[in-house]
């Protein structure tokens, strides 16, 4: 029998720990991670899909999230960076929850399914949605990072469904579907809402910008349509939640639930020499500009090329062109 002596059973033990410990990490730090509820995946829920992406990476991540239904409030910390988040089909992959500003007396801003304080992140073929009942308001989506881009995706809620939640930030959402009932676009925010459709459930506001005074865009749609439940026939496209809100609708299609008006000062005449709303070239039966308020900006041609111009768009800090 072979003798064993207590060094080589010690150098053993190291390079097995070794070992493991190289194994684990490899595993950890994947480039890809499914997330699926059915197990199949490295993840179950996207809470814990948090903990295999490494903090402040110089590559890419990208996390395939299967279809299914996934429950949970969900936070992507500040030290999340280059990472896509890509639903195996938009309309199946869904991120649900159901808190309410009245629920504890929590108020809007915790109210989040998802909240994203993270950077440079994409997401693609995803719902997100605040299902709670109409009691008060109800964030879907809660952003606080740059650079973050959403592309074919689903905003599901009533009140205050997404909330662009930080200035300087820079925002583009291109070919989703945006629902809700009260200010359901709203916040200090840049963004860009590009071949969009836009639903209003009832009656009342689809924006509330809170634009800084010194940050010259706000929100901006373009080629968007905006559709209504029906019965719903009275919506105004904005009222400015602080006084130098900026919003703009070019090239649009407006249902005929948009008011003649098309723009409300909630309640407060001063908004009117302070707010930057505009519209050009928007077509169907809502878009028609003869009794708009008059405080509201007429764009020019040379107006509106700006708004082709990415670097003019998202110009804030730094150059990005998504």
């Amino acid at each position: 029998m072979m003798k064993v002596t207590v060094k080589t059973l010690c150098c053993f033990v190291m390079t097995l720990l070794c070992g493991i410990g190289s194994l684990s990490a490899a595993q950890q730090w994947k480039d890809t991670i499914v997330v699926a509820r059915d197990g199949t995946g490295d993840y179950r829920t996207l809470t814990e899909a948090m903990e295999g992406i490494r903090a402040f990476m110089d590559y890419k991540v990208t996390v395939l999230v299967k279809k299914g239904v996934y429950k949970e409030k969900v936070v992507l910390p500040s030290w999340l960076e280059n990472v896509d988040f890509i639903g195996e089909n938009v309309e199946n992959t869904i991120i649900t929850y159901d808190d309410h500003a009245n629920i504890n007396k929590m108020g809007t801003f915790r109210t989040y399914t998802l909240k994203v304080e993270g950077s440079s992140i994409t997401f693609r073929n995803l719902t997100i949605e605040n299902n709670a009942a109409r009691l008060g308001q109800a964030v879907a989506l809660h952003t606080e990072g740059d650079r973050l881009v959403f592309i074919n995706c689903r905003f599901l809620g009533n009140q205050d469904t997404v909330y662009t939640g930080a200035k300087g930030t820079r925002l583009y959402f291109l070919n989703c579907y945006i629902e809700g009932t009260t200010d359901f676009i709203f916040g200090p925010s840049t963004a860009l809402f590009k071949d969009c459709i836009i639903h209003s459930k009832s009656n009342s506001y689809i924006t509330a910008a809170s634009t800084p005074k010194e940050i010259e865009v706000g929100y901006v749609f373009k080629n968007c349509r905006l559709t209504a439940a029906p019965g719903v026939d009275k919506v105004y496209l904005g009222r400015p939640w602080r006084p130098y809100a900026a919003t703009v609708f070019i090239n649009c299609e407006l249902g005929r639930h948009i008011c003649p008006a098309g723009w409300n000062n909630w309640r407060n005449p001063e908004n009117e020499k302070t707010a930057r709303y505009a519209e050009f070239g928007n077509t169907g039966e809502g878009a028609d500009d003869t009794n708009r308020v008059k405080w509201i900006k007429r764009l020019t041609q040379k107006d509106v090329a700006k708004y082709e111009d990415m670097s003019y768009l998202f110009k804030i800090c730094s150059e990005w062109k998504p």
